[in-house]
């Protein structure tokens, strides 16, 4: 029987693709693990949506997401065959974009995250992708990344801003804006 445990871990360290073993708490690792809690963000929406062509963009997105987590663990030095985020990805996300804010009202002012579950869940996956963001922009600053991954990112968020927005329409639920209390 095969094990899923290594044990190589144990003692707080980890391989990059490449070999080199650094800390559990290096840059790249919170990047590709903050990615992979993303996946499991989107994975949650996926399996909530009725909508099957958001549902097939979602999986497309989670196929991504690996992608773009093996680039991250990636040393360049060791040149592993990975996979390469390509810029389609980019247009891809702001045809989607595009193609949902047509049907909603124009946004005039801030919202709060909430309204119903699911743009709950939009929202959290949101905020998410933009720690994941601010980490790989921190990264960027010491090792070269694919320029096509920050802002495949960046759109990736603004999409979930989108959706969230969406759901809140397909549900006839109420945006809730904010208002200052001051």
């Amino acid at each position: 029987m095969a094990h899923i445990y290594t044990k190589t871990g144990d003692k707080g360290t980890t391989s990059l693709l490449g070999g080199t073993r650094v800390s559990k708490h290096h840059v790249r690792l919170e990047c590709y693990g903050t990615a992979d809690e993303l996946n499991s963000h989107i994975g949650l929406i996926r399996d909530s949506m009725s909508d099957a062509k958001i549902i097939a963009l979602l999986e497309r997105i989670q196929h991504i997401l690996f992608v773009v987590g093996s680039d991250l663990a990636n040393e360049k030095s060791h040149k592993k065959n990975v996979p390469v985020l390509s810029h389609d990805e980019i247009v891809l996300i702001e045809q989607a974009i595009d193609e949902i804010s047509q049907e909603l009202p124009t946004l005039r002012n801030f919202i709060l995250p909430g309204g119903h579950p699911l743009a709950s869940y939009c929202h959290i996956a949101r905020t998410v992708c933009r720690r994941l963001e601010r980490l790989v922009s921190k990264l960027t600053e010491e090792v070269e990344c694919n320029e096509n991954t920050l802002i495949y990112i960046n759109r990736l968020s603004d999409f979930l801003f989108v959706l969230a927005r969406k759901v809140l329409k397909d549900f006839n639920k109420s945006e809730i804006t904010w208002s200052p209390i001051l």
